[in-house]
């Protein structure tokens, strides 16, 4: 099985953290120059340093704030100007938790502008030169709630709805290229953003962090909450020779969590 990124170069975004953190380190690991994206300097020099180089890859970090499509849009144009992009990884961190009916339209217009635009902009600047290498990934990590909506997180349920449908079209207008387009579903996965989710709803609840993890860990069949090392697995699966014919599918990485197939 051809596992093997060397001479491939990716760009992973919402890299300093997390699971998107956990995709690069596995990337590198698999022999691919990586490009990291996020707006925190000080963690992407951080993060780039834990970055295999043994196969003498050439790893990089770029400063865009996700918030601003206009400074992705410049970031992407710029990065497609001077560099062969392989592997595309879009990640971003989700919304506040919150009721669908409760949430403000400033809300959804953020959501909408910092994943589905925003992926919409790097697509556009990086898949012209995965068309003429005819080797291309585009990988979304989104949420199992596109396959089932997830209480409490409204405007999140509708912008990973709008970004799995957005993906499966790209994925039947780009496969005649050598290019797949395909998206990871974390299920609940020791993040910064899951602790969040938790604090919040231990607010309004009244109810302990550590009371409200044990009921999440009740509902999931493996017992336990992933780890990102975990997700981003799929994620480096995806993004390899190997993976060649899968393509325009939802992923759940969720230890059995999501009821429906």
């Amino acid at each position: 099985m051809n596992l093997n990124l060397e001479g491939k170069r990716a760009v992973v975004c919402g890299s300093t953290q997390g699971i998107g953190k956990a995709a690069a380190i596995e990337l590198a690991l698999m022999g691919a120059s990586v490009t990291l994206i996020a707006r925190n300097e000080k963690k992407l020099v951080a993060t780039i340093h834990e970055l295999k180089t043994s196969e003498k890859q050439q790893h990089g970090y770029l400063v865009a704030d996700f918030d601003s499509p206009n400074e992705v849009e410049n970031t992407a144009k710029n990065l497609a100007s001077s560099q062969i992009v392989h592997i595309l990884v879009n990640n971003t961190g989700g919304p506040p938790a919150g009721l669908a009916i409760e949430a403000s339209l400033d809300e959804y217009l953020k959501a909408f502008r910092s994943h589905l635009i925003c992926n919409q902009i790097l697509a556009q600047a990086l898949v012209p030169r995965m068309k003429e290498q005819r080797y291309g990934r585009i990988i979304n990590i989104i949420s199992t709630s596109v396959k089932a909506p997830i209480r409490g997180l409204g405007v999140s349920n509708t912008i990973r709805g709008a970004v799995a449908n957005w993906s499966k079209t790209l994925s039947v207008e780009l496969a005649p290229f050598g290019i797949t387009v395909n998206n990871v579903l974390p299920g609940a996965t020791m993040t910064q953003r899951i602790e969040s989710v938790l604090q919040e709803k231990s607010t309004k609840t009244g109810k302990t962090v550590e009371e409200l993890k044990k009921e999440m860990i009740a509902e999931i069949p493996a017992g336990r909450i992933a780890e990102p090392h975990e997700v981003a697995a799929a994620v480096a699966f995806l993004a390899s020779p190997a993976a060649s014919y899968i393509n325009g599918i939802n992923i759940p990485v969720d230890g059995g969590r999501t009821k429906n197939l």
